[in-house]
This record gives C-alpha cells, structure tokens and sequence, in this order.
C-alpha cells in the first residue's frame, strides 16, 4: 500500500493528455497494483480508455469484473457486443483491401531483396506495380489495416506494417503519423532499441518540418516529450539521452511552456548519472526559474506544492540547506516508489542523493563529527561509519575515518608537493608533445 500522500504527487494525470490512449494502459496498470485510488474508478477509468480503441474483448472482460460478480456474458452491454461485431467486419474488409500488399510481406525473402536492393522511392513503386501488380490504392489500404491493426492491440503486425508503408509512401504527413505510430507500437512491444531510433527520428522530423505555426510545432516537441519516458528510463542509455534531450534548449522551453511536470523526471536523471553531474547545475537553474515562475504567478503558497525531487535539489544547491534536503528525502521516495517510470531507480537515488549532501557537508567542514552527520543523513552511528568507509574505499571521497575520536577527516584541498610535481611533469610532457608537433608539420625530421 502506497503512502497517503503519494496521490498528491502522481502525475498520471498530467501525463495522460500527452499521450496516446494505449501508451496510458500502463500508467493505470501500475497504480492499481499500488492501490493509491479505488480499484472501481480504475476499472471504469480502464473501460473508459479501451472504449476508444478496438480491443473490445479485453474492455469486455474488465466490464465483466466490474459489473458481475459470477462473470457471465449476460452482463455485457449490447453496444459493446455490437461493436466486437463492427470491429472484426471492418478488419475483414481492411484486410482484404491490403490483401496484395500484405501477400508481399509474408514472404521474408522478397521483402529482403527489396529492402538490400537500394533503390529509391519512386523506383520501388514502380517494382511493385510491374511484378506485383501493387499500386498506390494498395499502399494506401495497407496504411489504414496497420492502423486499425494497432487500434487493436496487434502491435507488432502493426509496426511491421507502418515500417514498411514509411518506406513507400508519397504522402509526408501520413508517412509523419505512421512514424508516430511505429514508435508507440515499439513501446509496447518494449523493443528499446527499435524505439530510441524512432524517437531520434521523430525529433529530426520535427525539427525540420515547417509546421503551420509554432503552436503546432511546440505541441508536437511537448507529446515527443511525454512519450521519451517511456525510452529513457528502460534503455540502457536512456539518462543520457533524457538530459540531452530536455536541456537542449528547444525541448527545456517546451518543458518550461508546456509541461514544467517533466522537471521531475530531468532532475532524476540528474541525479541519478553521476558520469554527466557536470550537468547538475543546469538542471538546477531549469528547477529555479520554475520556482520562480510558479511564485510569482501564484504566491508564496505555491512553493508548499512543488515536487520533492525539485524540491531536493533547490534545498541542495540553491539553499544550501542540507537539513532541508535531507528531511525531503522520505518525500522523494514516496514519489519514486509511486511513479511508473522511476521505481526502477528508488535505491540508486537514495544512495546518490546520500552522497550529494555528504559532499555538501565536506566543503565546509574540516573535521565532521561522526554521530552529528549520522543525523543529519538519518541514519545510525554504525551505518553512517560503513557507508563513509565505503565512500573512501571506493575513492568517491578523500578522508580518513578517526574511530577513536568519532570523526571524519577531510582531506586537503590543496595539492601536496608530490601533487604539484606530478601536475608539472604532465604540463612538461604536454608542452613537449606540441612542440614535436609543431617541428614535425614544418618538415622537420623528430628523432
């Protein structure tokens, strides 16, 4: 059972209209198992977003749940069950409109020799039409049976198809929308690498496209935004990108507009990769303009509503109040625990942020008091002295631990005389290396 303060911070609900209806299933599957609101509002809420789509036998099982408790069929409504019968009509008729096309692609064999041949659009229409009687009317019909094959829930014959109709297809926009529609199938067939590649398509696509206005634009940077998520936080190099992508500054304005919600997710990443904490203070200053905006717009009763991860790290590193980050960290991992996306990263964000407010604590003091810091990370003396030893260990700090006195020393921060030599050796080594360069680009024979 989730905290009772979790509903305040879950953003289901501001996720939920930037996202395709299938892409929302399994935000809503993830907080039904945390039991945060009532399991019928769910289902309902469940029935509502399949109503939408063309997966009527699974909005048919979840009504039954709901609404029989002997589960019989008698308790589906007649529209739903004359809408299974629409639905598999209409897919009978699409299929058979696609039939040529679809024929085509069965064979594994032709599909790679067109695929390896290179030719170019044009060209390959023009194949298909003179061997496989295939025209435009076919590639069309192909576009709209991959859609409604989507629609139900058959996303990898979906993706398939919507790969293969952007390779042929005249018409940018739809071949724009079947792109879309191929990454949204890549999610939830949980293909990450397919994804990450049309993500980065995406972007280029609409960085480049000259859109009726820059609202249109905006919108389409702030769904490519909401639909990352998913790719960042489950590909193996996906909080590397997620910062690349949110402190670009076209897509961090998009934020700013449109979704300042999404800081939450830029400042986890932060502080979760400690190869690119160089970044930490951009992300901060995005995290304070936000604050500053929301006062200024609100009051000061907005700051009471901000996320405990922006919150964190504005206590950090704007405050510098480490008694503050420290009491906010209970918050965070409230919210991690609760969010789709961040679970995954619960025990790697408390061990990072544990590290963060023990650096804090070193740049102003030169000697720390064992049982005081313990404290103030809200831990014991004797797991406060592993964690420290193992901080040293792993040489992340420079100290040594005094078990006798109960303190922490730190190291110097100026160099020692065999720092300096080795720093002048490397500048020497440096400055002989340009100079042989330079000698060797004139001509000059180096021995």
């Amino acid at each position: 059972m989730a905290s009772a303060s979790v509903p305040t911070w879950d953003l289901t609900h501001s996720l939920a209209p930037y996202l395709d209806r299938h892409l929302v299933f399994p935000l809503l599957e993830f907080i039904q198992a945390l039991a945060i609101y009532p399991d019928s509002d769910l289902l309902e809420a469940k029935i509502s977003l399949l109503s939408q789509t063309n997966m009527v036998d699974f909005a048919m099982d979840i009504y039954k749940h709901l609404h029989s408790k002997g589960g019989g069929s008698d308790v589906v409504p007649a529209q739903m069950k004359e809408r299974r019968l629409v639905v598999v009509t209409e897919l009978k008729t699409l299929k058979q409109a696609a039939s040529r096309v679809v024929e085509f692609l069965s064979d594994p064999e032709r599909v790679k020799a067109l695929r390896s041949s290179g030719t170019d659009r044009d060209a390959t229409l023009a194949f298909l039409q003179t061997e496989h009687g295939i025209g435009s009317e076919d590639v069309e019909a192909l576009y709209k049976y991959a859609k409604f094959q989507y629609e139900c829930g058959n996303y990898s014959v979906a993706a398939e198809f919507l790969y293969f109709y952007r390779t042929i297809a005249r018409d940018a926009e739809k071949s724009f929308k079947a792109l879309w529609g191929k990454f949204a199938a890549e999610i939830l067939m949980q293909n990450w690498g397919e994804a990450m590649e049309d993500l980065m398509r995406l972007k280029d696509v609409i960085d480049a496209t000259h859109f009726p206005s820059a609202v249109e634009q905006l919108q389409q940077r702030t769904w490519l935004a909401h639909w990352s998520l998913f790719v960042f936080f489950n590909h193996e190099n996906g909080r590397n990108a997620i910062l690349d992508l949110f402190l670009n500054e076209r897509y961090l304005n998009t934020i700013q507009t449109n979704a300042r919600h999404l800081l939450r997710y830029l400042a986890a990443a932060a502080l979760c990769n400690r190869r690119r904490r160089a970044l930490i203070p951009a992300v901060v200053n995005a995290v304070a303009q936000e604050t500053a905006d929301a006062l200024a717009a609100s009051g000061e009763e907005e700051s009471t509503k901000q996320d405990p991860i922006c919150a964190f790290l504005e206590a950090l590193y704007v405050r510098h109040d480490l008694e503050e980050a420290q009491a906010t960290l209970a918050a965070c991992d409230a919210v991690l625990a609760s969010d789709f996306f961040l679970v995954g990263l619960r025990q790697e964000f408390a061990e990072n942020s544990r590290m963060y407010i023990f650096e804090s604590y070193c740049r102003v003091h030169k000697t720390i008091d064992l049982s005081e810091f313990a404290g103030t990370l809200g831990m014991g003396v004797d797991e406060a002295e592993r964690w420290i030893l193992e901080m040293i260990r792993s040489d992340r700090i420079s100290a040594r631990l005094d078990a006798e006195r109960g303190v922490v020393v730190m190291a110097s921060p100026y160099p020692t005389p065999m720092d300096r030599i080795v720093e002048r050796v490397k500048g020497l080594h440096q400055r002989t290396e340009a100079i042989a360069a330079a000698v060797h680009s004139r001509g000059y024979a180096v021995a």
